[in-house]
């Protein structure tokens, strides 16, 4: 595509594990499930997906806010888990993602192209993740060796308050020094990225496949039975309409054409919000 498919659009922020690199978005759920080991609570993949996307010790804090871990905490430790529990766990999550995120970097098919044409339509490359600096900087080495260089990386340490608030979106906004908000699309692939872009004024796109909502490698994707691969993707798809998403599409390999569509309706005067999640 060429530059004017994309005017008067400025830029995509894109979410990382799940969205470029990470097909399933495996590291970090294997992390979490570890960590809480480690304290002799056994969670399950489901309850380590459900925050996916929050900043990483938002994430461990929403876990042991669901009813069953919380259960499962008090009959090993004799108490709810507070925020020592929280630290606790935390504590070995942070060095637990930095020695296993180098094994997660490599890029989801497709994905390496979709920024190539995000590129060519003259749009700048932001991106926001829930990892902490220190995870990014293994990560960004890694995915930088595969192909992917994003021109601004925003992580939830950088700023006051990771996903869902919009600051990470805001600052990355300012890096690459494009505004309005309404000429940036947010994508990515859980509710925490919609509900991020949704509140930052942005146009949204929530990656339905490859991602940790569906929560599969690309073999186990491709092995589903028909009507069993269309039964998750529907549960999926109104998951990321529900938390904000402008449109759907099964994997970054599909958006430059969205971002296409998104271009024409900004030109015609229109704003993000109210499509009820279109589907590609």
């Amino acid at each position: 595509m060429s530059a004017s498919a994309a005017k008067p659009l400025t830029a995509v922020i894109l979410d990382w594990a799940g969205t470029v690199v990470d097909h399933g978005c495996l590291g970090p759920v294997a992390v979490f499930i570890e960590a809480f080991a480690r304290h002799h609570v056994p969670v399950t993949a489901a309850q380590a997906r459900k925050p996916m996307g929050l900043m990483k010790k938002d994430h461990v804090r929403a876990m042991t806010r669901d009813p069953e871990v919380a259960a499962a905490w008090k009959a090993v430790h004799g108490c709810e888990p507070g925020e020592e529990a929280v630290d606790a766990v935390y504590a070995l999550t942070e060095p637990l993602m930095v020695g296993c995120i180098a094994n997660h970097a490599e890029p989801i098919p497709g994905a390496l192209a979709a920024v190539a044409a995000f590129r060519a339509m003259g749009l700048k490359i932001g991106s926001t993740t829930g990892y902490t600096r220190s995870m990014m900087d293994v990560l960004c080495r890694e995915a930088a060796v595969r192909g992917y260089e994003p021109d601004v990386v925003v992580c939830s340490s950088d700023v006051p308050a990771g996903r869902p608030a919009p600051f990470m979106c805001y600052q990355a906004a300012l890096e690459l020094a494009v505004f309005p908000f309404w000429t940036m699309v947010k994508i990515g692939d859980t509710e925490s990225d919609m509900a991020e872009g949704q509140n930052a004024g942005m146009w949204t796109i929530g990656l339905t496949a490859c991602g940790n909502e569906m929560g599969l490698t690309e073999a186990e994707l491709a092995a589903l039975p028909p009507a069993e691969r269309r039964r998750r993707l529907s549960a999926v798809e109104a998951r990321l309409a529900a938390a904000g998403a402008n449109y759907l599409a099964p994997d970054l390999a599909d958006c430059p054409a969205i971002v296409a569509d998104i271009a024409a309706r900004v030109a015609l005067g229109q704003r993000p919000g109210g499509l009820g999640g279109c589907c590609l």
